[in-house]
This record gives structure tokens, sequence and C-alpha cells, in this order.
């Protein structure tokens, strides 16, 4: 059977990152990596509806050993897929992917060390068996195979058409049409001016509104430090650079919400034209940062809706007709395509069914440690960005950390690192703490975080860069148990030979 000293699951944006600093801090470690679709990319393969786009600045979305050096902050789909693909051929970490491979099953084994895990091959259905000594779960935290779509009455009486995005079809022509997109999140904002280019007229359908900011699509202090600084400096700083002013808009938004309002408003009245009705369309019922905040680059949202192309209703679905949308307010949308812009279902490292010696993990009543492994879960780390920033740079961190616990257990000897929770004061509370409805749908199947370090989730980068990159590896809560065998000769001559 074959045996992997570490088994990365997804060849996205952390898959492919987690490649690169398990070639580069631990070359001794044979590794590959399984995806359960046919391309790289994950997300950014994923998602093809029209304006697909980042909702967090390149500069932190892109890996810190290999810096963003696009125009753009907010960077088109193709951008960032093709800055994936670059960076796995020109490292070789594309030749370590398996595609059409997915995880169903994985079983840790105290006595062996090891992971004996299940895979089936998506294209022939085929069965795998190998095992691997450490699992590093990259394949983020939602359904790849389908959205979220609410159970509307009267679907099946209209007449038009119905898209989730995340199954555009290439061939959709919406040119000339009437368009109502259902939801105001990243996605809605996204396809809607993106839309309203071609289409006769877009409606963004909500039932609530979310808090949206513009932004230059352009970064003008990164690309002056871009042309001030040698390139093996400006990559380093602007990053630090977004990622503080990231997080101080996120601290004050905490601190003082009701001026984070205010500011926000009056960049909306900005963009808007005057009198516009921002009381019902543009000001959310919760405080800033208790959702995700959607960006906008250059307003492209608020320029549709200043030239007519696009509009705002808020209201909630009554019925669908063969025609369009009947509203709870008796009115009616016509629509000859309805996106229904909904939100994704969310799905714990891939829906993989983990045992420990046998006994089923039950997540929703685990802790995650440092928000990146699962209490009492051996040699099993995950990738899990901010949800207050950009994904990458809580994954690069966590990949670091990774190669830092494997080469700790090569250079000791001890095969297995487990965190144990032995503080009973602590708490537990929701994993990603938003309280967006794609979450909260959901957040009774994940795993939580605990009241108090090292079981808390920050939210913060300088507080995660200093416990997962400054601190050490040892605290009370991780367990570096299991010598290696004198009669396993290949484990006793790599300790050997540290």
């Amino acid at each position: 059977m074959e045996h992997l000293d570490v088994l990365v699951v997804g060849a996205g944006l952390s898959g492919i990152g987690a490649g690169h600093y398990l070639q580069a801090e631990c070359p001794w470690a044979s590794y590959a990596i399984f995806e359960a679709r046919d391309a790289i990319g994950g997300t950014w393969d994923l998602f093809r509806y029209p304006g697909i786009r980042s909702d967090s600045d390149m500069y932190t979305l892109g890996y810190s050993f290999r810096p963003w050096t696009g125009e753009k902050s907010i960077a088109d789909g193709a951008s960032i897929l093709q800055y994936i693909k670059d960076t796995a051929a020109v490292e070789g970490i594309d030749q370590k992917i398996r595609f059409n491979h997915r995880i169903t099953k994985a079983d840790w084994s105290t006595d062996e060390a090891r992971w004996h895990v299940t895979a089936e091959r998506t294209d022939t259905g085929e069965t795998i068996q190998l095992t691997a000594g450490f699992i590093f779960s990259c394949s983020g935290y939602y359904r790849y195979d389908h959205g979220y779509q609410p159970d509307f009455a009267g679907l099946d009486s209209f007449k038009g058409q119905v898209v989730h995005p995340q199954a555009w079809p290439e061939d959709l022509d919406y040119a000339g049409k009437r368009v109502v997109v259902i939801g105001s999140g990243a996605t809605a904002v996204t396809l809607i001016p993106s839309m309203a280019e071609t289409a006769a007229h877009v409606t963004m359908l909500q039932r609530s509104p979310t808090y949206i900011v513009a932004m230059p699509a352009k970064d003008p202090v990164a690309r002056l430090l871009q042309r001030l600084l040698p390139a093996r400096w400006s990559g380093p700083v602007i990053k630090w650079f977004k990622a503080v002013t990231t997080q101080g808009s996120y601290v004050l938004s905490k601190k003082r919400p009701a001026l984070m309002k205010r500011l926000l408003r009056k960049g909306i009245e900005r963009q808007l034209p005057k009198g516009y009705d921002i009381d019902t369309h543009f000001t959310p019922r919760y405080n800033p940062w208790d959702q995700r905040l959607c960006l906008v680059p250059n307003g492209d949202l608020f320029k549709a809706i200043s030239d007519g192309s696009a509009s705002v209703v808020t209201d909630t679905v009554n019925t669908f007709t063969e025609t369009g949308i009947r509203l709870g307010s008796g009115a009616e949308l016509p629509a000859d395509i309805v996106v229904t812009a909904t939100g994704l279902e969310l799905l714990f490292i891939g829906g993989i069914e983990m045992t420990v010696d046998g006994s089923p993990v039950d997540l929703p009543n685990r802790l995650t440690y440092k928000g990146m492994m699962l209490e009492d879960v051996p040699n099993f780390a995950l990738a899990v960005g901010y949800t207050n920033a950009s994904w990458t740079l809580k994954c690069d961190l966590t990949c670091q950390y990774v190669t830092r616990l494997l080469n700790h257990m090569r250079e000791t000897g001890l095969r297995q690192c487990t965190a144990v929770n032995r503080d009973s004061s602590v708490t537990a509370k929701p994993l990603l703490g938003l309280s967006s409805g794609y979450i909260t749908r959901s957040a009774d199947k994940f795993p939580k975080q605990g009241s108090r370090f090292p079981w808390q989730v920050h939210q913060s980068y300088l507080k995660d860069y200093r416990a997962l990159r400054i601190k050490g590896i040892h605290d009370e809560a991780m367990e570096f148990t299991n010598p290696a065998p004198a009669s396993q000769p290949e484990l006793t001559a790599a300790a050997a030979a540290v």
C-alpha cells in the first residue's frame, strides 16, 4: 500500500500554498495533493459567472512567497486562476496533484501512527487505499457540487430561466433580457454591474441590505510602493500595509459601530444620486462586520444604479409566477432570467468521514486549536482563512506552522501531535463568528472555537502571526507522543539523519 508523509486535500489557493511550504520547509517529506475535480484553482476555477473577482485585495490574497504584481488590487477571476496555475507550474507543484481523487474516509491508527485513507476516483468510480503520516485539509468550507437554493413557492410555474451562480451555463444569453438577481452579497454585487452592460435591465432583489464599500480597482498606495521600493521589499511592505489597515477597519467597526456606520453611509451618499432612498436599500439592520462587507471596485454597482441599467428592490419573494416574481408587498417583478445568488452550502473538510482508532470524530463537539487543528484528532490540520480579511493571510501562517510540527516530529522521533483541552473552563462558541445566513444554517455541523486561546479564533493577522509564526510550537494543549519503535528502520534512519 502506498504511504505518503503528507496528504494535502484540495488543489485550490491554499492547497497550492501548502505544496510550496512542504517543498521549501520539509524537502524530506513525500506528499501528494488529492483534488476531487479535474482542475487546479478551487473556487477560482469552479465559479464562472460574469464579472467574478476577488473580494479581498490581491496583495494579501496573493501568496507571501510570490507577491501579486498585477495592476488591479481587486482582480478578476481569470487573472487569479492564472496566478494560481503559474505558481503551481513554476515550482512543480502541479506534478504532485492527483485529479479526480476525492477522499471519503480517514481512520487514524495510534499503533501505526498513520492515517488509513480511502479515496474515490470521481471519473471512474474506482476505490483507492493508501496511508499517510499527516493529513492537511485545504478544501475550504463549502460544497462544490451545488450551492444553497431556497424552496421558492411557484418556481415550477416560471417560464423563464433560473440560474444559480455556482452552476453558471456557459451559453447563457442575457443580452436584452430582463434579469432579477435574488441576493445582496458578494456574488450579487459582482454579477449585477457586469450583466447590466448588455441586459435590458437588472434588478437586485434583496430581503435586507448589506454593507457595501466602493474602493479603487487599482490601489494608488500599493502602486506607489511598487515603484519606489525594490521588488524584494515591495511585496512584504504592501502585504503588511494592507493587512494592518484592514484589521484597523475591523477593530474600529467592533469598537465604534455607530461611527463606522456613519462613514460607510457617507461613502454611499457620494456614489448615488441625491435623494436616493439609502435608508431602505443600503442601511443594514446589523452592525458592520457582523457579516462580511462587500467591495465594489470603482463603485461599479453604484454607477449601474445611477445610470438606470440596474435597480434595487428591498422586499421578499411571495411566489414565482409565469412571467416573474410576485413580492411580499404585492408588486410583481417581470423577469426573463432569475439568478438565485442565495449563497453557499457549507461542508467541513470536504465531507471526509473521520475516525480515530475506530471511533467516529463528532465534529460539532470538537474545538479547534489555533483555528487550524481539531481537538483530540492527531496529525490533522486544516486551512481556514479569515472572515474579516484575506483568506491567504491565515492559510500562509497555518502552512508554516504545519511544517514546523512536521520537522519537530522528525527531529525528535515522535510520530504524533495532538491538541488536547485540559481546561474545563473553556466554553464553546461558533467557529466562524458571522451572522450571515450561509454560516448560521450550518453552524451545528461545524466544530467550535473556545472562549480562550489556544482554542479561540482571533480573526486577527497580528495576533495569529505572533501565535503561529513567532511563538514556539510547545504549549499546554499540544502533545507530542508515540515514539518511533526501533523495529521500524525507515523511521529510526530518518531520526538519525537529523
